[in-house]
């Protein structure tokens, strides 16, 4: 029987390593890439290369390099910065038998830019918050009450530049900030409830499943986390779903107001709450890698578990990080697991 080989990248980052963490005791065969030659994926994988960045010249060749030499079948991206330009290659991969779970450029788009975001989740039909550019904001401070979000219109990851303006005073002194564009901000109204990630795997032009974690977070990542069973959201995520046809993994954030939900954000790929969702019955990754290589239909039974999320160290033996430095890949013959 082929064994299959999938390729992860980001492996430094909390994404990349959910998906190696999810494809853990399968038959698939995992490379591990990443620009860093510290990336703690690098040593927890079978082999691995150092990558360049997404936005050299070369990155997109010796990607596929890379694929082609080791015979990948599927590539996942790890990071966001990836995402268009691995979603604008999809060709030139597929012509050397490399699938990228990447969705089209569109949706890339709608889950980068969180303008584009609000008008078309507000055109599929489903709750979003109440959002303006900020230019808007500055020039008329009454379209939107105390508190409010403030964040980067483009891009943006985790906590950074995501302002909670509880005051006229905060949102005074943020205008009058000079190291702030703003053309470069949304604002949107804040709003208060539980906040949710929800999972979902996307193959053959449908959603094939969804699975809901209500979550604590801590510096922008989950801390913590709990399978709920909620009818609205998971029809709400449906719904975005069979709006914006992703292809692959997509992740939906959103907070529940009065008992509806409000989707604030969408990752057009796994996430950090990827391996939380396997340990719960929800294997992303390997329901992705099962249909498109082997022809399984996904199957799961979700479990509704708490997942406490926890710092764990990796030894790493000095001569691996040299050979890494040096050759730029490395066999990892006695990899431990993260």
């Amino acid at each position: 029987m082929k064994k299959y080989t999938i390729a992860v990248t980001g492996v430094g980052g909390g994404v990349g390593q959910s998906i190696i963490k999810s494809l853990y005791g399968t038959d698939y065969n995992v490379i591990g890439l990443d620009g860093e030659s510290l990336a703690t994926g690098l040593y927890a994988v079978p082999k691995a290369y150092k990558i360049p960045y997404s936005n050299h010249p070369n990155y997109i060749n010796a990607l596929l390099e890379i694929c082609k030499n080791e015979k990948c079948d599927l590539l996942f991206p790890g990071l966001d910065a990836e995402l268009k330009i691995l979603s604008q290659n999809r060709e030139k991969f597929k012509a050397i038998g490399t699938t990228v779970i990447v969705s089209d450029e569109e949706v890339v788009d709608v889950s980068d830019d969180k303008m584009l975001f609000f008008d078309k989740l507000k055109a599929i039909g489903v709750g979003v918050p109440l959002t303006y550019e900020f230019t808007e904001l500055v020039k008329n401070k009454t379209l939107l009450s105390v508190p409010i979000i403030v964040k980067q219109k483009v891009g943006g990851a985790r906590s950074k530049n995501v302002f909670l303006v509880k005051s006229e005073n905060d949102l005074d002194a943020l205008i009058q900030r000079k190291d702030l564009l703003p053309q470069d901000f949304i604002a949107s109204e804040y709003i208060e409830g539980d906040e949710y990630t929800c999972g979902t795997v996307n193959l053959e032009n449908e959603c094939k499943g969804v699975i809901v974690m209500r979550r604590i977070l801590r510096d922008g990542d989950t801390y913590k986390c709990f399978v709920e069973k909620n009818e609205a959201i998971e029809n709400t995520v449906l719904k975005i779903m069979k709006g914006l046809k992703p292809f692959g993994a997509c992740n939906v954030q959103l907070r529940l107001k009065d008992g509806e939900p409000y989707v604030f954000e969408i990752n057009a790929r796994c996430s950090g709450t990827t391996a939380s969702r396997s340990l719960c019955g929800f294997n992303e990754p390997k329901m992705i890698a099962d249909l498109l290589l082997k022809n399984i239909q996904p199957e799961y039974t979700i479990q509704q578990k708490t997942i406490l999320r926890y710092w764990k160290e990796l030894e790493v033996e000095n001569d691996s990080v040299e050979t890494m430095v040096t050759n730029q890949s490395i066999e990892n013959t006695n990899y431990k697991k993260i």
